[in-house]
């Protein structure tokens, strides 16, 4: 469903926090940690401390009509410049026409929060999102996709001035995956470990305090099977066999797979022979981020990529239990690790 402009979670934030406040903010979506934190926001900073307990409102879609939901947010304000309605669980109310006629005409008076989560609105109802949209500011909250979680992960300590390290990264990345809400939690549970005059996230750190093993991991599992180091890939295995949630076929296939299709690509660049030209054609800002592919083209050959490539679809195929009525996941990943070595 098409926005009638770029609403960004960044721009909503710029605006909240110069105190520019919309008469309507409906907030719909998969992912509920955008949606937790505009909302939270404009619970703690629309109003002075004051001026909440007369002029703020917080309702539940479960418990509410949106015939109840309009009269709260036609209400004047009580001694003071405006007042906030919140509406949690918004997907429960059912009926939305009284909502759409207070949509058309809303008070400039009233922030009214509508936090819609678990889907979107109904795009079908043209002229309620219309009316949404004129009214303020209609904000779809989406699902991380899993190659932005170190970006992610990298810019939330950042605004809290610690630095992180691509490892580091990567490990907190595969061990949480993308439900934002648990991973800045355990983010904020590692900030607050870390001493005053060393705000650096290590391996080391992730090991004590997240429980990911800093050299038993997808990560690790990577690095060996690109230097083609067979004892160590095979340590790692074992690992994961003793300790499923350390690893799986299921966490490594996806980085397996990106390494060598990147890796298949390499090959076709106009000077493969050259660090910064490979980085250039694979997209890279750095040229220090094809060091895997310049290893990867002197161990593996091109027809042996192709090969790799098509057991890696093959294994996510049977993974999913498709021409698969009984080999379990770890057999699955060794045989794959298997055939990469050999």
């Amino acid at each position: 469903m098409a926005e009638a402009k770029n609403v960004t979670f960044d721009s909503i934030m710029r605006d909240l926090k110069a105190r520019k406040f919309a008469p309507v903010y409906y907030l719909h979506g998969e992912e509920s940690y955008y949606i937790d934190k505009i909302c939270d926001y404009v619970a703690e900073h629309a109003l002075a401390p004051e001026e909440r307990d007369f002029n703020q409102t917080i309702l539940f879609g479960s418990d509410v009509t949106a015939s109840q939901v309009a009269d709260a947010a036609r209400r004047y304000p009580m001694m003071a410049e405006r007042q906030v309605v919140i509406v949690k669980e918004a997907q429960n109310i059912k009926q939305t026409d009284a909502l759409q006629k207070y949509f058309e005409k809303p008070m400039a008076s009233t922030i009214l929060v509508i936090c819609h989560k678990n889907g979107k609105v109904d795009g079908r109802k043209l002229s309620y999102v219309k009316a949404i949209q004129q009214a303020g500011v209609l904000f779809e909250s989406q699902k991380l996709k899993d190659y932005k979680l170190p970006e992610f992960i990298e810019q939330y300590l950042r605004q809290r001035d610690v630095s992180i390290d691509p490892k580091s990264t990567q490990l907190i990345a595969e061990a949480i995956g993308a439900d934002l809400s648990r991973l800045t939690s355990e983010l904020d549970k590692l900030l607050i470990t870390l001493p005053k005059d060393d705000r650096r996230v290590t391996p080391q750190t992730v090991e004590d305090q997240i429980g990911v093993s800093k050299d038993f991991n997808s990560f690790e599992l990577k690095d060996a099977i690109i230097n083609r180091n067979i004892f160590k890939a095979n340590q790692i295995i074992n690992y994961f066999d003793k300790n499923p949630k350390a690893g799986s076929v299921y966490s490594c296939l996806p980085l397996l797979f990106s390494y060598f299709q990147n890796l298949m690509i390499a090959y076709y660049a106009p000077n493969r022979n050259s660090q910064e030209d490979v980085a250039a054609w694979l997209g890279m800002k750095s040229p220090w981020g094809a060091k895997d592919y310049m290893t990867g083209m002197r161990n593996y050959s091109g027809v042996k990529v192709m090969q790799i490539i098509g057991k890696l679809r093959e294994t996510d195929a049977k993974s999913k239990g498709l021409d698969n009525p009984n080999t379990p996941p770890g057999e699955l990943m060794k045989e794959l690790i298997f055939y990469i070595l050999h």
